[in-house]
């Protein structure tokens, strides 16, 4: 067996997105909800479902879920694999809309249905240690929770760090799947959940297509050239700091080997930025 990256935009999409498999999706929502008995969610509706080609493109994959219990209550719920830039802002304002958006003008209040968002996050980002991390609107001097129907679900995958030997829990081996399926080559024994069978089933590259493997692959390259852009306006911005740091302390009056030895900053390369300084202001 050789199992895809399930982080990767089209293989998130085909594997929880599946219109046609939702027993998968089933199984994590009450995994990551910590749903229970009656509960738990029994339906689940995919309003933007898996479709080949995937084109969207961006550096999100977004599902949106309309899911319901055995109690008949209503649930949307909003699955990211998401990227850093933005996210905490980005996160309040599409669980926030999605809220808001479910009546209209007019309507009453009691029609709105609890939103839940799940985060699959690649990058740190609470201060809490564990890998899973729940967030809720309480009241800051009792703990009370009277606002329940917003409600934030963060799975860190860089702080879980537990291998095959250490799976004890279903959540452990849902966060594991996602996070290690391509560097595996069968599936770990003591899988009995069904949903996650089947995610792993729907993992294995030999059940996909020749154009889904093609769309798999160009989502790769994409991301890798993201990150490849990421890094490139990082450097260009640090090294317009270091610029503005010459020169600003050149103007001081403090010599080129002063500024090395302040700086931490190669002679020749202060050198270059002070010469290039003055040659521009030579021009003016």
């Amino acid at each position: 067996m050789k199992f895809v990256d399930v982080k990767n935009e089209v293989a998130f999409h085909r594997i929880f997105g599946n219109a046609n498999k939702t027993v998968t999706l089933i199984s994590f929502l009450n995994t990551v909800l910590q749903l229970e008995g009656t509960s738990r969610i029994t339906w689940v509706k995919i309003e933007n479902p898996y479709q080949f080609p995937l084109t969207t493109g961006g550096k999100i994959s977004i599902l949106d879920i309309t899911a319901a219990d055995q109690l008949g209550r209503k649930f949307v719920v909003e699955m990211q694999v998401a990227d850093k830039e933005g996210f905490v802002k980005r996160t309040q304002y599409y669980a926030s809309r999605d809220y808001s958006m479910q009546i209209e003008s007019g309507e009453q209040y009691p029609l709105l249905r609890p939103t839940h968002f799940v985060g699959i996050l690649n990058f740190n980002c609470t201060t809490n240690p564990n890998y899973f991390s729940h967030h809720g609107t309480i009241d800051l001097e009792t703990g009370e929770h009277l606002l329940k129907d917003v409600q934030y679900f963060f799975i860190e995958l860089l702080k879980f760090r537990k291998t095959i030997n250490d799976l004890q829990t279903l959540m452990d081996k849902w966060v594991f799947f996602i996070k290690n399926a391509e560097n595996l080559e069968m599936i770990p024994s003591g899988i009995k959940d069904e949903g996650l069978q089947t995610a792993y089933t729907e993992a294995d590259k030999h059940n996909w297509s020749p154009l889904e493997l093609k769309a798999y692959d160009d989502a790769g390259v994409r991301d890798a050239d993201l990150v490849q852009e990421r890094i490139f306006a990082e450097n260009v911005g640090k090294e317009k700091k270091e610029i503005e740091m010459v020169i600003k302390l050149y103007k001081k009056g403090k010599t080129a080997a002063e500024i090395s030895d302040l700086l931490d900053i190669p002679l020749e390369r202060v050198q270059k930025i002070i010469a290039d300084y003055e040659t521009s202001q030579n021009i003016k």
